[in-house]
């Protein structure tokens, strides 16, 4: 096996994505994505048992496109990776039964590897070959917003804080439907709140007070934590006191009130996470991170601490295989041991399980 540049195959369906990337070391050859979105979005949300069927529709087509955009074959490949979890259980499953199934006929290794480490990998792109020291990095997603410290990405992942409930994209896609704006509500809200004055409305920013927040010497239980149900709540309070009132309801306002009451948490935390665990460079990961609003304000405040942010292409940033054949490729240079066939898929992955060990 060429360890010093492996070609490695990465399967991502670990939501409504069907993901097939190859990369080179840590060259992209292609990032092939097909989405189901469009069947979600007259539900509001992702249905699962939708993304299942679609990922089996998807799949074949989607790896064959990849092979054919990268010009390799099958026999080439060093590796195969699939996202094990964390994920809706059956959109899980059938990635990780493909996956399985392209292992055991091309006798290829195969490394089950985890979703949200996936994230950080892809950020490591475009011949960034040796890791920098105190490296940390911020997931943000429709399912996830937590802040990692990332000693070694192939073996040592630190959950650092996340959020204790809504994660920043759920809280988004809520409020953007308490506005009438469209699904998913990221882009929809970051859209709107263009026009917005973002001082319109005193939105809280959970988690910040001091009975939280403690000291460095003493932390207190959610320093880093971050909490959006209570903002998701302030925002449906004002919106039923326009409604009630027989007033049209301020979305742009409304709407950028709401992001920067996520992004000011979102980037004090993360801050401040950074500063106290020596995080020297910051990578940005998920879906979220596409936001402008937060890619600004992060950049901007890591920036006056000296900490530079590294942010994936927009392509990047949502779930994608690229993603998930970058670690791989990590774990094949590092000779980590491959996971095997006797695996299977967990929704409930913890980020600090960066690849599924052997049985």
């Amino acid at each position: 096996m060429n360890t010093a540049e492996p070609l490695v195959m990465g399967i991502e369906s670990s939501c409504d994505e069907t993901g097939i990337g190859i990369v080179r070391g840590t060259e992209l050859l292609t990032n092939t994505v097909s989405s189901s979105m469009a069947e979600h979005v007259r539900f509001g949300g992702v249905i699962p048992e939708i993304a299942s069927r679609a990922h089996l529709e998807a799949f074949v087509p989607a790896v064959r496109a990849a092979l054919d955009d990268a010009g390799v074959t099958l026999d080439q490949l060093d590796a195969i990776a699939v996202t094990s979890g964390p994920g809706l259980a059956g959109a899980l499953m059938v990635g990780v039964a493909a996956a399985k199934a392209l292992a055991v006929a091309t006798g290829k290794p195969l490394y089950a590897i985890n979703h949200l480490v996936a994230h950080v990998g892809v950020g490591l792109l475009d011949d960034r070959g040796e890791l920098p020291d105190g490296l940390g990095a911020l997931l943000v997603s429709g399912g996830h917003t937590e802040i990692l410290a990332v000693p070694d990405i192939t073996s040592d992942v630190r959950l650092l804080g996340a959020t204790i409930d809504d994660a920043a994209g759920e809280a988004y896609d809520k409020v953007a439907r308490l506005l009438g704006l469209s699904y998913p509500g990221g882009p929809a809200i970051d859209k709107a709140a263009k026009d917005g004055d973002p001082t319109a409305f005193a939105f809280p920013r959970g988690l910040t007070a001091g009975k939280y927040m403690g000291s460095a010497e003493n932390p207190g239980p959610h320093r880093y934590d971050m909490s959006f149900s209570g903002l998701k709540t302030a925002v449906a309070r004002v919106v039923e006191a326009f409604d009630a009132a027989g007033q049209p309801v301020p979305v742009a306002d409304v709407a950028a009130s709401f992001q920067e009451s996520v992004v000011d948490v979102i980037a004090r935390k993360t801050v401040l996470a950074c500063t106290e665990h020596g995080i020297t460079t910051l990578l940005m990961g998920g879906g979220v991170a596409a936001n402008s609003r937060l890619r600004e304000v992060v950049t901007a405040r890591c920036g006056e601490h000296g900490i530079p942010v590294v942010i994936p292409p927009l392509s990047l940033c949502t779930d994608n295989g690229a993603m998930v054949a970058a670690l791989g490729s990590r774990l094949v240079s590092q000779r980590r041991q491959p996971t095997g066939i006797s695996f299977t898929a967990d929704p409930g992955l913890p980020v600090s399980t960066v690849s599924v060990p052997a049985a």
